[in-house]
């Protein structure tokens, strides 16, 4: 599943020159809780959040202020976002962004090592929407015949180019997934279970393949004399 089939496409976005206060007030009247920043080209230039607006409410001591100044680094910008009036000053920039072709486990992936709750969609230079923790988790919601559907056409039949089910039948039932059948290596075997286990909705794989050739231990003694070269 690829992130443009489950990001929001009408993206409410802000400028920079806004004020914090304007910001807030959005959140409120959409429901929401972030938004992205751009420029006059409708370029991301950064996004600003309900966590940028509390760390501004509960802003540092006058004393802090000053050392945080001095200090400079993450310690200078937290002293700009808690002082900040306009967006351009909270706002946390760069963005972290993701394609619409990127899957959605890679976005989950960006947001989890990022500690970020949404995401820019950009194709090309171009904001064409915004993905968000809801939508992956809504993602995970998914009947078990949308699942078996996904992994049939998108690995089977356009990445590993299989027969289905005449070579590899799947069986999913309540989110358990089944591989049963014959494919041509075992490395082959190996990547379609890791690639079926990141399916969204999928909470375990139990793989039944048989393979024609063991590449994997031929390409361990080629690696092991490669080392001894």
């Amino acid at each position: 599943m690829r992130v443009e089939q489950i990001m929001t496409r009408d993206v409410l976005t802000i400028g920079p020159e806004a004020e914090v206060r304007e910001v807030a007030r959005i959140f409120v009247e959409h429901g929401i809780s972030g938004l992205p920043v751009c420029g006059a080209r409708r370029e991301v230039l950064g996004v600003v959040s309900e966590g940028d607006i509390l760390f501004k409410e509960q802003g540092p001591a006058e004393r802090e202020r000053h050392l945080w100044s001095r200090l400079g680094g993450k310690s200078a910008k937290k002293t700009k976002k808690a002082l900040a009036i306009k967006v351009l000053d909270a706002m946390t920039s760069p963005a972290i962004t993701v394609s619409p072709y990127c899957s959605v486990a890679e976005a989950a992936r960006l947001m989890s090592e990022h500690g970020v709750n949404r995401l820019p969609v950009i194709k090309g230079d171009d904001l064409v929407g915004i993905v968000t923790r809801t939508d992956l988790v809504r993602a995970f919601t998914r009947s078990d015949e949308e699942i078996r559907a996904e992994i049939n056409e998108d690995l089977l039949r356009r990445t590993f180019w299989l027969e289905v089910p005449e070579v590899v039948v799947v069986e999913v039932t309540r989110g358990a997934v089944r591989l049963t059948g014959n494919v041509e290596t075992r490395s082959e075997a190996e990547l379609l279970e890791r690639l079926s286990a990141r399916v969204p909705g999928v909470i375990s794989v139990e793989a039944d393949l048989t393979c024609a050739m063991d590449d994997t231990t031929r390409k361990a003694k080629r690696e092991f004399e490669r080392s001894l070269a």
